[in-house]
């Protein structure tokens, strides 16, 4: 497929975090763009301020004529919609030019000096901090990101198009779509089993991304993890290496070693030590990109976050808020040790939304072990994206295996009661489903109260 021969862009499930980066790139380069989602939401409002037309119907009359020519538009979907959906069928059964998003997104870079991020945790803060890191060194790039970044207030940027910054997704083995020149591999615990079947599939997986990696190319990966490559770590004897650790306000105060040099007293204002090993490999990525280190130093220090990862909504002496992505056991341990370093002597109230029934009942001891761990725990019922229900698998199912007294299963509709009476000065909302559309509420409604 040649992108140049393509005037229409269609994207069925334009929503999607993921998506929408992709459509807004079209955009940008000149073409057509139209799509389906199920839901109006902030980013299908952004698309629409971009200029970018969005439906919330599934109604062939919402196809423009223009685009039911097969010759020049490109159909993108993402398997998050199923193939009943009648659009969807449409352009299939009249032979439209139909890919996945992870196709396209490997048609667009691969002639670009491809950076790609891997891992079952950690994709989206590492792909944010290395956009923003080679911004900040002038490099020409596009980066496609799975979160809002907080230094460009998107999930897209455009400033060149001599690299490439995209986030390898391990679901639906949709990684093996690209072909990077520097990548890294930051984890590899057992997730989408559904996709999957164990955990050892998993890692194959992983193993056949990492030789996706172009002649003369070079993977990162994580100390301990089973591949080949240059590793990086936190006081280990990893090629790049973060010693001396200190805590000043909520900043990290660290010494870098890398081969190129090391670098004392480096800054950065993200908590919790998974987001250390983010900036880390992200720093190393770009080094490999030929940015120079003392650009790099002040650009780790300059780095902001991303949306709904360890978000801070509000951050006051009598409360502190924060808001977080986590969907897996591992990320809510993270985001525990996290809260645990920054407020050593607080107890914490864990507002979770298990995300996919099947992710559910694959992980639910190991859920189970990571909430308990909070003072307390208000558990919503399970968002179901794209999956059916599990006979059996519900969230009641899953809070009678929390061992913690301080447990309640909570309906989205009441949470902010439930809130308003927690006595507990530190609040985290956590899952992957519609909870972070919660969050302004939330905040609004708290941040009044105090």
């Amino acid at each position: 497929m040649n992108l140049k021969d393509i005037h229409n862009v269609f994207f069925i499930g334009i929503g999607g975090i993921g998506m929408s980066a992709l459509a807004l790139y079209f955009k940008h380069v000149g073409k057509t763009v139209v799509g389906y989602d199920k839901v109006e939401s902030p980013i299908t409002k952004e698309l629409q301020k971009n200029g970018i037309s969005v439906h919330f119907e599934d109604d062939l009359n919402l196809i423009p004529e223009s685009f039911k020519s097969k010759e020049n538009t490109l159909i993108v979907y993402t398997p998050a919609v199923p193939e009943t959906h009648s659009q969807h069928q449409y352009f299939r059964e009249n032979g439209f030019e139909i890919k996945k998003r992870a196709e396209v997104l490997g048609i667009i870079t691969k002639d670009t000096f491809c950076l790609a991020v891997a891992g079952t945790h950690g994709k989206t803060t590492t792909s944010c901090i290395l956009a923003h890191l080679l911004n900040e060194c002038g490099m020409p790039i596009t980066a496609f990101l799975g979160g809002i970044s907080e230094n460009f207030n998107s999930n897209f940027l455009l400033e060149g198009t001599e690299y490439s910054v995209v986030e390898a997704d391990e679901f639906d083995r949709s990684f093996l779509h690209l072909s990077p020149d520097v990548a890294c591999i930051t984890s590899m615990d057992a997730d989408h089993l559904d996709i999957y079947g164990d955990s050892e599939e998993l890692k194959k997986t992983f193993g056949d991304f990492s030789k996706k990696i172009k002649p003369g190319g070079i993977l990162f990966v994580k100390n301990g993890l089973p591949l080949e490559g240059m590793t990086f770590g936190i006081e280990d004897d990893s090629d790049y290496r973060i010693e001396n650790i200190k805590i000043e306000h909520g900043t990290y105060i660290f010494d870098l070693i890398s081969p190129k040099g090391r670098l004392e007293k480096t800054r950065f204002n993200q908590p919790g030590r998974h987001n250390l090993l983010n900036g880390l490999v992200a720093f190393a990525m770009a080094v490999h990109a030929g940015c120079p280190l003392h650009r790099l130093a002040g650009a780790l220090e300059t780095f902001k976050g991303v949306e709904r990862r360890f978000s801070y909504q509000i951050k006051e002496a009598g409360l502190v808020f924060i808001d977080d992505y986590a969907h897996h056991p591992t990320e809510i341990n993270a985001v525990f040790d996290a809260v645990s370093e920054m407020y050593p002597s607080e107890e914490v109230t864990a507002v979770f939304q298990p995300h996919l029934f099947s992710r559910t009942q694959d992980f639910a001891d190991d859920f189970a072990r990571s909430l308990e761990k909070f003072t307390v725990v208000l558990l919503l019922d399970i968002y179901p994206a794209r999956e059916e229900p599990i006979a059996g698998v519900t969230s009641e199912w899953l809070l009678e295996k929390i061992k913690n007294p301080n447990k309640k299963l909570v309906d989205k509709s009441n949470l902010i009661h439930e809130l308003k009476k927690t006595k507990t000065k530190i609040l985290v909302t956590m899952g992957a489903g519609d909870i972070g559309l919660e969050v302004p509420k939330i905040k609004e409604e708290l941040a009044y109260a105090s």
